[in-house]
């Protein structure tokens, strides 16, 4: 057996420096893990995928199922249309948006939460000349501490529930978070409203302009072609087949003071281009295709990117979103959608320029140009997020009502112990399915397959740390770290391990592996396991120190021009205001 708990507990070290690392996704490394564990003969092959049906895992499907159903029939536009926030005060705009963003993430996914109010909390912040920097961060940290209200509000919550339906036979209930995490989403969003949203850096509050974020005027020029230049009767597509060798893009053409349409279109003496380059590749260019600076002009060559039948749009990467990973070159957008990618913004810093090379990640800004039904088109097909707000989703009003009616019947019947909080959940979710609020395409695209992967892979790992032994002799260090002090100490303790645990790595593994954890140290001080339980939830969920910790920081860090280090400055006396809050109202609502 101590064999066995020593390499369950450096499998562990290796999961986390990996996690940690961020080179390969989660699921992968959760999974591969939990492969090797079998393999190693610590884990039983019969068992080995039991976290694949585990209720967790489902739950966590269901209410993500749950949340598409809420979002197609659009009510869950029909509370942000009646609550859009006041432009008068700053504190105000902040505080409307985190309120709002915090009650919808109590019932449901709060990535879908941030996502669907991003759009309109950045009109907001245009109308009233505030930096989006002002508010993105803020609406982040509201629907992250949403979560923590009820059991459905964040995957953590429901780990949590299910560990202690397995010690004790009965899990938390619906609402069993609430005073505890009701009162940390109260007192951390009033903190956010009154003071801490000025602890985001000076430099980040001034409002700019999607040109100004990609420094477009630096990388766009106009040129002619001279009378001898082989490109003229060349095509387009021919031109800029040429121009991508030299790092540049043709953008359009202009004839007679007007853009003409086409690919195939041929180039005519006294036409003007509209060229994407680097400045230390203009001269190569326009030596190599014979062209010359179209002249001084009124308006910077930008004006026919923003013609009447044309479109900037700035869209995010999103959770899931296909570009993630892959090259400009790859994701072809002039040859699948007829659209120009002009710029790419990684937290706040600028990459106008050779992108072919430029590979994608979550969160990063990408800003295109096009025609209108293009770009919704590509936005669709890629799964990225729109940063303008294109109008509300259409409200279905009778569907609207079905849904929250399906959705609040789940409640209720799992609240009064009709049915187990899975099966009233799956029943609705097979409700919105069957009435066609959520169409069969969008059943396997609403799940977040990577956490489900994620959570399948981990449960058995943990379970396997408790049945070896391992994670009481993990609780017995923490314990000899607290020392000889009260349990409270130890609650202490556990609670700021988790919440930094949480910080650079996903929160629903740090859920999994803390858990079992909690209660052997409980068991050792032999008392009551549910603020210790209680602990790890709201530890596990309260990532605010870092981008990593939490995919809706990851969201906001293009389109708040955010860096890695500005994180912490808001979020540390977040966290502090969390424990202080925390630890005496576990040890009210929940005695040792």
């Amino acid at each position: 057996m101590p064999m066995q708990q020593y390499f369950l507990m450096g499998l562990l070290v290796v999961v986390l420096i990996f996690f940690i690392w961020g080179r390969w996704r989660y699921d992968v490394v959760a999974f591969s893990a939990l492969v090797v564990a079998m393999l190693a003969g610590v884990i039983d092959p019969g068992r080995a995928f039991s976290g694949f049906g585990h209720p967790a895992t489902v739950t966590v499907a269901m209410v993500l199922i749950i949340g598409r159903g809420l979002q197609n029939s659009g009510a869950v536009n029909l509370i942000a249309r009646h609550l859009l926030p006041p432009l008068r005060s700053t504190e105000g705009h902040i505080g409307i948006l985190s309120s709002v963003a915090g009650a919808l993430s109590a019932v449901m996914n709060n990535v879908g939460a941030l996502a669907l109010l991003m759009p309109a909390a950045l009109q907001s912040a245009a109308r009233a000349k505030r930096s989006a920097a002002v508010i993105l961060m803020p609406l982040s940290f509201g629907s992250i501490l949403g979560g923590l209200v009820t059991l459905i509000g964040t995957p953590p919550n429901i780990i949590i529930a299910s560990f202690r339906g397995d010690v004790s036979g009965t899990p938390f209930s619906m609402f069993d978070f609430a005073p505890v995490g009701g009162s940390i989403a109260v007192a951390g969003i009033i903190f956010i409203a009154a003071f801490g949203w000025r602890l985001i850096p000076k430099q980040k509050k001034k409002q700019i302009t999607a040109m100004e974020r990609f420094d477009i005027e630096n990388y766009v020029t106009e040129v002619r072609p001279a009378k001898d230049s082989p490109s003229i009767g060349k095509s387009i597509a021919e031109i800029d087949e040429i121009a991508s060798g030299h790092d540049a893009a043709v953008l359009a053409l202009i004839r007679r003071g007007k853009r003409l349409r086409g690919r195939q279109t041929k180039l005519k003496g006294g036409d003007h281009l509209i060229i994407e380059v680097g400045p230390d590749r203009i001269s190569e260019l326009n030596s190599a295709l014979h062209l010359m600076p179209a002249g001084q002009a009124k308006s910077p060559p930008t004006r026919f990117l923003e013609a009447a039948d044309t479109s900037l749009a700035e869209v995010v990467v999103a959770p899931g979103s296909r570009p993630i990973g892959l090259t400009g070159e790859q994701l072809r957008l002039r040859r699948r959608f007829s659209l120009n990618l002009l710029g790419v913004s990684r937290q706040g810093n600028s990459f106008p320029g050779r992108l072919k090379a430029f590979r994608f990640r979550l969160g990063d800004v990408l800003l295109l140009e096009g025609e209108p039904e293009h770009i919704s088109n590509a936005v669709l097909a890629l799964g990225c997020l729109p940063l303008a707000e294109r109008g509300l989703l259409p409200i279905r009003s009778q569907l609207a009502w079905v849904s929250i009616l399906v959705f609040a019947g789940a409640v209720v019947g799992a609240s009064l112990g009709l049915l187990p909080l899975t099966a009233a959940l799956a029943l609705a979710a097979g409700l919105m399915v069957l009435l066609n609020i959520v169409p069969p395409r969008d059943i396997y695209d609403s799940v977040d397959w990577p956490v489900i992967v994620l959570l399948g892979s981990m449960i058995p790992i943990g379970q396997a740390m408790e049945t070896t032994g391992a994670t009481h002799l993990i609780a017995t260090v923490l314990l000899m770290l607290a020392g000889d002090f009260p349990p409270v100490l130890a609650l202490t303790l556990l609670l700021v391990l988790t919440m930094t645990l949480s910080d650079v790595m996903n929160n629903a593994a740090t859920a999994v592996l803390m858990a079992p954890i909690s209660i052997n140290m409980a068991g050792q001080l032999g008392v009551n396991s549910d603020p210790f339980l209680m602990a790890v939830a709201i530890g596990a969920s309260c990532a605010f120190l870092t981008p990593i910790g939490h995919q809706n920081n990851a969201l906001i860090l293009g389109p708040g021009g955010y860096r890695f280090g500005d994180f912490w400055r808001l979020g540390l006396p977040l966290e502090v205001l969390i424990v202080a809050v925390a630890v005496p109202m576990l040890t009210w609502i929940w005695p040792f």
